[in-house]
C-alpha cells in the first residue's frame, strides 16, 4: 500500500471515526415520512463531505422520494472506473426501549461503536470516504477514476435509484461497482459475496363467507380463512421445507464446483456458527442440500406475519370472513421475479382449498446476482483482503437481497464487488446496532490497498 496513504488514514483516525459519529446523528430514517427533513441532512452532509475531500463534481439529485448524491473525480485516463454505491438511510429504531444508548447518540463500548446505522451503512461508507480522502490528500489524487453514488431508500422503497440508473446508465458507465454494505464470516475470516437471492414479497388474502360469523351458529360447516391459510401454506412448502412449484424447480441454476464443494465441506464449520447464533437446536430446511447451499443459493418461502378475527385479550368466538398472510420467497440468481410471481399465483390457485377464494398481491421484487470468482476485479479485491487479514478470503452467497446491487449488474453489465466489513453479532436490523471499532480502522487500510491495487493491474 501507498506509505503516505497509510500514514494519513493513520494520522487522521480519530478525525474520521468523529466525522462518522456526526453523520450517525442525524436520524435519517427513510421509512418515517416525519423523518424527510433528517434524510435530507445526512444527503446533504454527505454532498459536503465529498466536496471536502476535493471531488470536482458533487451534487445532490432530488427525486420523486428522497435525494440520492453523485460525484465523480475522472482525471486519469487509460485507468478504470469505479463506481461506488452506499446508502445513507436507516432502519427505525424499534423497540426503543432494548437500546442500551440512544440509537442517534453515538457510544463506544467494548471496542464497538452503537448507533443505528453505525455497519448499515454509514459507517462502511465512511472507511471508504476515508481511504478516497488519504489517497486525495496525501497523494496527490485518486490512483482510479471514480463515481460514486448514494442513496436514501436502500431501506424503504428503492424506487428512485432504480428510475435514476435506468435512466442514466451512460453517466454511470464504469468498469465495476464497489458496495460496502455486507458482512464477514468472523473478524478473522474475510469473505467476498458472489451471489444474491432475488426477494418476491407477497400479501395472499383468503376470503371464506362474506361477512364474520359466530362459531356457534355456524362452527362446523362455515369456512374459516385462518385455517384454509394454513392449509395452503403448508401445501406451498411442506415439513420437508421443499417448495412444491414444480416451474420454480425446473428453473433453478446449477451451483460452480468451487461452490459445491465448499458448501458440502464446510471446513469453517458456518453451519454449526450459525446455529448458535440463531440459539436453535437444529437447522430445518430441505435436507438433501447442507445448510449454507440452503442459505445462499436454495429458494425460500417465509410466512412474516397472518392477520385475521380476533387476537386481543379475552375471548370472542368469531369465525372470520377474511385472512391475510404476508408471504415472502428469497429467489435463486437467475429465476426472474416476474416468472415467480406466476408461478406462486398458479400454484395458490391449485393449493387453496375448495369453498375459498384466494388473491395473492405483489408488494415488491427484485433480481438476484452472481459474479464470477473469476473475474479480474473480484482477484483484485482477494488480493487485498488476504493482505489485510493473512488468510484468503472465502466466497459466499448472501441469503438476502441487495436491490441495487443486482440493478448495478443488470442494467450497467459490470461486476459487482460486494466486499463488506461487519461482523455477524452487529445486529444491524435490530436493537444496540454496532460497528467493530478495529474493522473500522483496519478496513480504511484495505480499501485504500484495494484502490492502489486496482490501478496496478489495469
Amino acid at each position: 500500500m501507498n506509505n503516505a496513504v497509510a500514514a494519513y488514514l493513520k494520522d487522521n483516525h480519530d478525525r474520521f471515526l468523529e466525522a462518522l459519529t456526526s453523520w450517525l446523528r442525524i436520524p435519517s430514517i427513510s421509512m418515517c415520512e416525519e423523518r424527510t427533513d433528517d434524510v435530507r441532512r445526512a444527503a446533504a452532509w454527505a454532498q459536503q463531505k465529498l466536496a471536502d475531500i476535493g471531488f470536482p463534481l458533487v451534487e445532490m439529485i432530488d427525486t420523486d422520494g428522497h435525494p440520492l448524491v453523485y460525484a465523480e473525480w475522472l482525471d486519469r485516463p487509460g485507468q478504470p472506473t469505479l463506481l461506488i454505491y452506499g446508502h445513507y438511510d436507516v432502519q427505525p429504531v424499534d423497540p426503543l426501549e432494548e437500546w442500551q444508548s440512544p440509537p442517534f447518540e453515538p457510544t463506544v463500548r467494548n471496542g464497538n461503536l452503537y448507533a443505528r446505522g453505525a455497519v448499515d451503512d454509514k459507517g462502511q461508507v465512511m472507511l471508504v470516504l476515508a481511504a478516497l480522502e488519504a489517497w486525495a490528500r496525501a497523494a496527490g489524487g485518486l490512483p482510479v477514476n471514480v463515481k460514486i453514488l448514494l442513496e436514501g431508500e436502500e431501506e424503504a422503497s428503492g424506487e428512485s435509484i432504480d428510475a435514476y440508473v435506468r435512466s442514466h446508465a451512460g453517466r454511470l458507465r464504469a468498469d465495476a461497482s464497489l458496495i460496502c454494505d455486507t458482512s464477514m464470516i468472523g473478524e478473522k475470516h474475510p469473505s467476498l459475496i458472489v451471489g444474491l437471492r432475488g426477494l418476491l414479497y407477497t400479501e395472499i388474502t383468503m376470503q371464506g363467507a362474506r361477512r364474520d360469523l359466530h362459531s356457534g351458529s355456524f362452527g362446523g360447516v362455515a369456512p374459516n380463512p385462518i385455517h384454509a391459510l394454513c392449509l395452503l401454506i403448508s401445501r406451498l412448502k411442506g415439513e420437508d421445507g421443499v417448495i412444491r412449484i414444480p416451474e420454480l424447480a425446473a428453473a433453478i441454476p446449477p451451483p460452480i464446483e468451487v461452490e459445491k464443494r465448499f458448501w458440502d465441506t464446510d471446513p469453517l464449520e458456518l453451519g454449526d456458527l450459525l446455529r448458535r447464533e440463531m440459539g436453535v437446536d437444529m437447522l430445518v430446511g430441505e435436507a438433501a442440500f447442507p445448510p449454507l447451499e440452503r442459505l445462499g443459493a436454495r429458494p425460500t418461502l417465509e410466512v412474516h406475519g397472518i392477520r385475521g378475527g380476533f387476537t386481543d385479550s379475552g375471548a370472542k368466538t368469531v369465525i372470520p370472513a377474511l385472512a391475510t398472510a404476508k408471504v415472502s420467497m428469497r429467489l435463486p440468481a437467475g429465476v426472474d421475479p416476474d416468472d415467480m410471481f406466476g408461478w406462486l399465483k398458479k400454484a395458490v390457485r391449485h393449493y387453496t382449498p375448495n369453498g375459498y377464494r384466494a388473491e395473492v398481491n405483489e408488494l415488491a421484487a427484485g433480481e438476484g446476482m452472481v459474479v464470477s470468482p473469476d473475474d479480474p476485479f473480484i482477484r483484485v479485491a482477494v488480493a487485498a483482503l488476504q493482505a489485510a487479514y493473512g488468510v484468503e478470503p472465502v466466497f459466499m452467497r448472501e441469503g438476502g437481497s441487495l436491490p441495487a446491487a443486482a440493478l448495478l449488474n443488470r442494467v450497467l453489465q459490470i461486476p459487482v464487488l460486494l466486499m463488506g466489513f461487519g461482523l455477524p453479532d452487529d445486529v444491524l436490523y435490530a436493537p444496540n446496532e454496532r460497528f467493530s471499532l478495529a474493522q473500522f480502522e483496519r478496513d480504511m487500510f484495505t480499501v485504500g490497498d484495494f484502490l492502489g491495487r486496482l490501478r496496478r493491474q489495469a
